[in-house]
Order: C-alpha cells, then sequence, then structure tokens
C-alpha cells in the first residue's frame, strides 16, 4: 500500500510517497502546487516523520546528508546511476561525462543523463548535483531555476572540504 504526505517547503510543497519499506519518490510542485497522490494512495504524514524531519534540516541549512530507508525501483543501470548520484557530496558538482567514466562507462554520458532524469528521489538523490561539461545547467525535473536553488543553498550551507596538508 501506497501512503503519501505532503511537505511544504522552500520551494514549494513537495509530495512524498512510500510504502513500509521506505521512501519511493518526491514529486516537485506542479504550477506551484502540490502534486496529486494516485488514486488508491493513502494519507499518512506518521508514516514521513524521518523524511519530513531530515528534508526541513537540509532547507534548513542544518543537514547535508541523509538517512533514510529507501525503494528505489529502476533499470540494474537506472541503480548504477542513482548509487552514483548518493556519492557526489553536498556543495559539489560533477558533470554527466565524469558520473559516466565513474561507472566505467565513459560513453554513456546521455544514457547517464536519461538515468539521472528518471531519479524518483530528487533531493535525496541529489541529481540537481550532476551539471553539463562545460559547468552549465542542464535538465533538472523540477525546472533550471530550482536547480540553481538547490546548488546555491547547498554552496551556502555545506561545510567546506576538510584540509589535506602535506
Amino acid at each position: 500500500m501506497m501512503h503519501y504526505d505532503i511537505l511544504s517547503t522552500p520551494i514549494g510543497p513537495l509530495l512524498l510517497a512510500g510504502d513500509a519499506n521506505g521512501l519511493v519518490r518526491i514529486d516537485f510542485p506542479e504550477h506551484g502546487a502540490a502534486a496529486s497522490p494516485a488514486p488508491g494512495w493513502v494519507h499518512d504524514p506518521a508514516c514521513f516523520a524521518d523524511a519530513r524531519e531530515q528534508l526541513l534540516d537540509y532547507f534548513d541549512g542544518r543537514r547535508f546528508a541523509f538517512d533514510l530507508p529507501l525503494q528505489l525501483r529502476g533499470t540494474p543501470f537506472q541503480l548504477q546511476v542513482w548509487n552514483a548520484l548518493l556519492t557526489i557530496a553536498c556543495g559539489d558538482t560533477c558533470s554527466y561525462g565524469d558520473l559516466a567514466s565513474r561507472l566505467g562507462r565513459p560513453s554513456a554520458s546521455r544514457a547517464v543523463g536519461a538515468a539521472n532524469g528518471a531519479n524518483p528521489i530528487p533531493i535525496i538523490v541529489p541529481c540537481h548535483r550532476v551539471i553539463g561539461s562545460r559547468g552549465e545547467l542542464t535538465g533538472f525535473g523540477g525546472g533550471l531555476p530550482l536547480k540553481r536553488w538547490l546548488l546555491d543553498h547547498e554552496r551556502r550551507y555545506a561545510p567546506p572540504p576538510p584540509l589535506h596538508l602535506r
């Protein structure tokens, strides 16, 4: 059974959906309003207490990584890309080509882009941290202004990387 809740955030109302095993999806607002739950979904705010707390901490600049049970559902390649997204540090970015190379498939930057675009749990699985090869912002399900907002927010609040002295 799918449960859902609506979380009010600085970027608009987010639809959180999941089941007893974890978070399944986050949907961005549509025309300023919360996305609609699918027929048969049950409104259950208690199911999302941890997700709500962690997302609100993220938006308040107090959290830089998430610790939530996720139910990522996709092809083996999509799962590989989404897991690689989880390794991109808050406040950092990489290109689609860089991500493809990390996966051992340097010529698969378009496939990485397609998998990135199919990410069902944005923000927590940080697809917004992937940019074009020349540093430009490219496609994002929430729109490029939202991608810019998320990157600027993270750069403002994320702790600096540790210094490595020689």
